[in-house]
């Protein structure tokens, strides 16, 4: 169903077409009782929107909590955004981000956590697999005096065994590969308290794995396990050519592992090309056999041909996010913000190299 809110809800600080700059926009925190934010990115899954506020609501009402759903909409070519705007219309406590276009989750989660103005922020997928119903486990920890509290997965209902066998290893060959050290079966799932959250906000990559930046910051930080639920509704958008690039993302963003071991094997393969002359130079010298020429050259050629570019490849992949970081753009473009007309004013367009430490 169609829905077209009063213009007095869009965010009188953003009309259309806005460009919000990474990395310094700080979001106001209400006073008083402590707010707790949801950030969710969207992206085609008009099916889970109303389950996902109804979950959300209910459960919030039921634990007495002051708190806002911030959602993303990153790019959806489906229906979302109606469904978004309908709620919103109807629940001030929904605000509703409009990226320009899709950027990719890890962009649509960092323009949610720029925007979101609690105490504590929580980002939660859409597809109801991570349950909203969980949340109040994660808020207790918190009031213990952890500032960041990881939900682990006990399972993984849903996903077949090629997924969470890549998955398992790929956690366990990142922790051995990078200093930063990611809680396994752990995803973007969690509570981050505000002091984590400003700590986030100021780092200023503009490609971002944000598992590993959760991980970065550190802070005060507990874990709890859950039991992750099948997809509600829809299919997900993330094949395995896409995880491939984000395990990519990931290790070129925390490690330099690759480019040393780059190094190593064309260390190997120089001293192993050398053993191999020498071995072939004495047997000449003391049998007399002949060395096959053509055959050994042509399996020579094309073995130091695949090491040579494996290494350019690798280096290839260091030396193209330089590449864009360079650029300086900003992480992601806003196009227009929904929320209630009471509220405060939304985070500031600041570029990022004008943050200041505070």
């Amino acid at each position: 169903m169609a829905c077209t809110p009063s213009p007095a809800r869009r965010s009188p600080k953003c009309s259309n077409a806005c460009s919000i700059w990474r990395k310094a926009t700080v979001a106001p925190v209400l006073e008083g009782r402590k707010m707790i934010s949801v950030v969710t990115p969207f992206f085609n899954e008009a099916a889970n929107v109303r389950p996902l506020y109804q979950r959300l609501r209910a459960m919030f009402e039921q634990a007495g909590e002051q708190w806002e759903l911030v959602c993303v909409n990153d790019g959806s070519r489906d229906e979302t955004l109606l469904e978004l705007l309908a709620i919103q219309a109807a629940d001030e406590r929904v605000r509703v981000i409009d990226l320009s276009r899709n950027f990719g989750k890890e962009a649509a989660l960092t323009a949610g956590l720029d925007f979101a103005r609690g105490a504590a922020v929580i980002p939660l997928d859409a597809d109801l697999q991570d349950p909203p119903e969980f949340i109040p486990i994660l808020l207790s920890k918190w009031r213990e005096g952890f500032d960041v509290v990881n939900a682990v997965r006990g399972s993984r209902a849903g996903d077949d065994w090629l997924k969470r066998s890549t998955a398992h290893g790929f956690y366990r060959m990142f922790n051995r590969l990078s200093d930063v050290e990611i809680p396994a079966d752990t995803g973007d799932f969690r509570l981050i308290a505000r002091p984590a959250l400003d700590a986030l906000k100021r780092l200023p990559e503009r490609r971002r794995f944000m598992k590993g930046l959760f991980a970065w910051v550190g802070f005060r930080t507990a874990s709890v396990i859950y039991q992750r639920a099948p997809r509600h509704a829809g299919k997900t958008s993330w094949n395995y050519w896409k995880l491939w690039n984000l395990a990519l993302e990931g290790v070129t963003s925390f490690s330099s592992v690759p480019l040393q071991l780059a190094s190593y094997l064309g260390f190997a393969v120089s001293l192993f090309a050398f053993a191999f002359a020498l071995f072939r130079i004495v047997e000449t010298l003391l049998f007399g056999n002949q060395v096959a020429g053509y055959p050994s050259l042509i399996v020579v050629v094309l073995f130091l041909g695949g090491v040579q570019l494996m290494a350019l490849g690798v280096i290839g992949e260091y030396l193209g996010r330089l590449y864009e970081e360079s650029k300086q753009r900003p992480v992601y473009l806003v196009r227009e913000i929904w929320q209630s007309e009471h509220e405060a004013m939304p985070a500031q367009s600041v570029r990022s190299d004008e943050i200041t430490q505070t």
